[in-house]
């Protein structure tokens, strides 16, 4: 039966070209519009670490109290002091104070030049914690974190330029003005959006090259490169600098059940009043510990923008619906005659509804292939308009593909309930009278 509808269905878009072209160019360019934003939108919303994210948390210790550039809000990153503190009482499962790095790299072959690498001052379970995944070797351990070990993880595109590829764990690597033992090589690792270190860098920037203990870090003096605010600047030195309420160091743990969440949030309680006895805080604690999705949120990863696009795209579709509404409720009922014929014949309201519905339908995926090719050209247009770091998010893929077909065919099948349900009860007595 759905293939007789289907024919019936072709038969009749036939008939019409033009009314056909103008309904199919409709959808067309409504889902065209809303999946070519999608695209953008779903990569930079998207969670890079689903099977885990859950469990991941990110916790604020306020070292600022009230003040104009946060409000009530405590700050995104910790002061060193903080981070040392969570560090050794040490009550989550995985956990990990950072702060990104640019060390230089010396090379031994005299035709490379030294270069800059991205990196991050990591603890041990940094890695653990995140599922990284090596090529060669692991991460340190934490007898490396507590001895201050001056050892390296590095990225496979390092590896490649400094090795050739070849397994380097064991070998040495120049970094400043100290030498590190590389523990481990990174295979493919980029997560999109850099969740882990929202609090200081570019949620889309470039790969991270090296990891080095955060404890030799601080011992070699590495600045961060980028992300230290203050109230107040430190006094000359860099242990007045690590002694500083600034902020500049990012936190995430590892949290596995509820009861876990709630033990922790109630250790930062106690951990913030006893620096409010202290001295140290004049004000009530004023803590978070927000749990992936509302770190993303909280650190405006999607920008305003992209979701006023979005939103903007969604209602060009509704615009969009409803004129196919009344194309599909003028081409229904001029067909009056014919329905009142297989009405007659004992054709029931149901089998009219099919019928229509297997019309709809076909438009619907006639749309959604023209909105597949309107899309592929939207997100050309994206790379050449957005920021390179937004832009390389934008692609087509497979789920995008089917996606983009069914929103075409849902969307017309909707739009079409309303002439399907007129075409339902046109009234066959009538039809044939006038007939």
């Amino acid at each position: 039966m759905f293939k007789y509808y289907l024919q019936l269905g072709l038969r009749s878009l036939r008939r019409n070209p033009v009314l056909t072209a103008l309904m199919v160019l409709a959808i067309g360019f409504g889902v065209a519009s809303s999946m070519t934003t999608y695209t953008v939108f779903r990569a930079m919303s998207g969670d890079p670490i689903p099977w885990k994210s859950d469990k991941l948390f990110f916790p604020q210790v306020d070292a600022w109290g009230p003040n104009p550039r946060n409000g009530t809000e405590p700050a995104d990153a910790m002061t060193y002091i903080d981070a040392v503190s969570l560090t050794r009482d040490h009550r989550a499962h995985l956990q990990s104070a950072l702060y990104p790095i640019a060390p230089t790299v010396h090379s031994d072959d005299p035709t490379q030049k030294s270069r800059t690498a991205p990196g991050q001052a990591v603890d041990s379970e940094f890695f653990p914690m995140l599922d990284v995944p090596f090529l060669y070797g692991g991460g340190w351990t934490a007898a490396d974190d507590e001895q201050h070990a001056r050892v390296a993880v590095i990225s496979k595109s390092l590896n490649q330029r400094l090795f050739e590829g070849t397994n380097s764990v064991g070998q040495s690597i120049q970094l400043d003005s100290h030498s590190y033992r590389v523990s481990g090589v990174l295979d493919d690792w980029h997560p999109q959006p850099k969740f882990y270190d929202l609090a200081t860098t570019d949620a889309f920037g470039t790969a991270d090259q090296v990891f080095l203990p955060f404890t030799t870090a601080t011992d070699a003096q590495l600045a961060t490169r980028s992300g230290f605010l203050c109230i107040k600047l430190p006094g000359p030195g860099w242990a007045a600098t690590l002694n500083s309420s600034c902020v500049w160091i990012g936190y995430m743990v590892e949290l596995d059940t509820p009861s876990q969440v709630s033990t922790y949030r109630t250790y930062l309680e106690g951990y913030a009043r006893e620096q409010q006895a202290s001295g140290r805080f004049g004000w009530v604690p004023n803590n978070r510990l927000r749990d992936f999705s509302a770190w993303l949120d909280f650190e405006h990863v999607v920008p305003p923008q992209t979701k006023t696009s979005f939103v903007v795209a969604l209602c060009l579709l509704l615009v969009c619906m409803v004129n196919t509404v009344g194309l599909l409720l003028a081409k229904f009922l001029r067909r009056s005659g014919e329905i009142g014929v297989r009405r007659a014949l004992g054709a029931s309201r149901l089998a009219i509804a099919a019928q229509f519905g297997v019309e709809a339908g076909t438009i619907g995926m006639a749309g959604g292939v023209l909105g597949l090719m309107l899309t592929w050209l939207g997100v050309q247009v994206m790379h050449g308009s957005l920021p390179r770091q937004f832009a390389a998010l934008a692609h087509i893929d497979l789920l995008l593909l089917w996606q983009t077909l069914l929103l075409a065919v849902v969307a017309t099948v909707l739009a079409g309930l309303y002439p399907i349900w007129r075409a339902m009860y046109v009234r066959p007595a009538l039809q044939l009278k006038e007939d």
